[in-house]
């Protein structure tokens, strides 16, 4: 069974927020969906500095059993994509909810986080 950290919001498409100290987001895929998905290997990431609208795609995930579009849970700025899933896709597979994350944004309406699910 996939346990979910209490520090991050969760959408119910398994992708997941979490708000950083400097006032930006991070957003990754749960242990749900990675699982789900199967190895992981190659990740499509959005342009920096686009504006992506909740439940819109955000990114692709590609696996040895499928492609699978992911949505942004909130209306955002992308800041940066996890350069590093370019050479190593698998650790969204090895590390979701830590060093497997696929985007840093701007939130750009507060009051949706207040929209997504905790960990409970």
């Amino acid at each position: 069974m996939s346990t979910y950290p209490d520090n991050l919001k969760y959408a119910a498409t398994h992708e997941w927020v979490r708000l950083e100290e400097d006032g930006t987001a991070t957003v990754g895929i749960s242990n749900h969906a990675q699982d789900a998905l199967g190895d992981i290997v190659f990740v499509e990431l959005p342009e920096v500095g686009a504006t992506i609208h909740a439940k819109d795609e955000v990114a692709v995930v590609e696996s040895v059993k499928a492609a699978s579009d992911l949505y942004m849970p909130i209306d955002a700025e992308i800041v940066e994509g996890n350069a590093e899933l370019e050479d190593a896709p698998e650790k969204v597979n090895q590390s979701a909810f830590e060093e497997g994350w696929i985007v840093k944004i701007n939130i750009l309406d507060d009051s949706q986080i207040a929209g997504l699910l905790d960990a409970t």
